[in-house]
């Protein structure tokens, strides 16, 4: 398995704003009201719900963070661990019609 950034160094990141966003997550971002702020907080405590260490460009996973305002968040970062900042593949707030205590996918 090819070596990832491990979950401390993803969280030290996210928390201090160390992040760039992909074009898609950037016009996700916009769409779903996300702030910058938001992502430091969900971020700074977030959980790997996913992880997936084939994907095209570069390992990565899904993560769950909630923010001081206990909203959800689900953000897909690579987990590259030569990138100096984590970058956001995707984000969004998880629908819970299709996820189980936004952790487990529903069937």
């Amino acid at each position: 398995m090819a070596e990832t950034k491990p979950l401390a160094r993803l969280r030290e990141q996210l928390a201090a704003g160390e992040f760039e966003f992909s074009q898609h997550a950037l016009r996700r971002l916009v769409e779903r009201n996300v702030a910058d702020q938001e992502i430091c907080e969900a971020g700074a405590g977030a959980e790997i719900i996913e992880d997936y260490p084939g994907d095209k460009y570069s390992p990565s996973c899904l993560l769950l963070g909630f923010t001081w305002q206990r909203r959800a968040l689900h953000f897909q970062v690579s987990r590259a661990p030569d990138q100096a900042r984590v970058r956001i593949i995707t984000l969004y707030e998880p629908d819970p019609a299709e996820w189980v205590d936004f952790i487990h996918r529903r069937t």
